[in-house]
């Protein structure tokens, strides 16, 4: 496959959208007119790539109409990182075009648009409540296969010391002598396995 297998399909995909397109003009793969409109480009790549992102990037000093062109993707292409991809040229403001080349057809999936990025405000407080709850920074920055210590297991292991060195308690007295607002929900749902009910409203260590 050659880079240029995908420029028939594209050029008869926008010229049934009123363009007039040519190709090769000067830095361009493909650049199409109509009307008045700001001019279109489009690079074409046999292969999603960093390399076209960057090119992508270096077009939009000409236009903010730019598209990225690949062959529509295999089973094991692109497609397997398809939302990741689709999200990243909608943060860069490039459009997507995947080129079926049997057929000679065009497939949009992204125009070009500017970025507005909505804020996950629940997630972000999430992540504030557990940076706020998590005592000290006992993880390492970048480790993949190990064990996280979040603030939840912390606190699990709090109450499974005072309750190892004091006894079976009440959830209520647990929140208020160790400030674990949380004690009856850990307490009650045993991740761990590590606690169990005495009796109602009392826990202590499973065997």
């Amino acid at each position: 496959m050659k880079e240029s297998d995908l420029y028939a399909p594209v050029k008869t995909f926008l010229e049934g959208q009123g363009y007039a397109v040519k190709s090769e003009i000067g830095a361009c793969d493909v650049m199409a007119i109509r009307g008045d409109e700001p001019p279109l480009v489009v690079e074409l790549k046999t292969s999603f790539s960093l390399a076209l992102i960057f090119q992508g990037i270096d077009r939009q000093r000409l236009t903010d109409t730019v598209y990225l062109a690949v062959p529509k993707s295999s089973d094991r292409g692109w497609k397997l990182r398809y939302k990741d991809i689709l999200h990243l040229c909608r943060r860069l403001g490039l459009g997507l075009l995947a080129v079926d080349i049997a057929a000679a057809t065009v497939e949009a999936h992204l125009d070009p648009a500017p970025y507005a990025p909505r804020k996950n405000i629940q997630r972000q407080t999430r992540l504030l409540r557990e940076f706020a709850r998590r005592q000290g920074d006992p993880n390492t920055g970048g480790t993949t296969g190990v064990t996280r210590i979040t603030a939840y297991r912390q606190e699990a292991e709090r109450l499974r010391a005072h309750l190892a060195e004091h006894g079976p308690a009440r959830p209520v007295d647990l929140a208020r002598t160790l400030e674990i607002p949380r004690a009856r929900a850990i307490l009650a749902d045993n991740h761990y396995g590590w606690f169990t009910r005495i009796s109602r409203g009392v826990y202590g260590l499973a065997p």
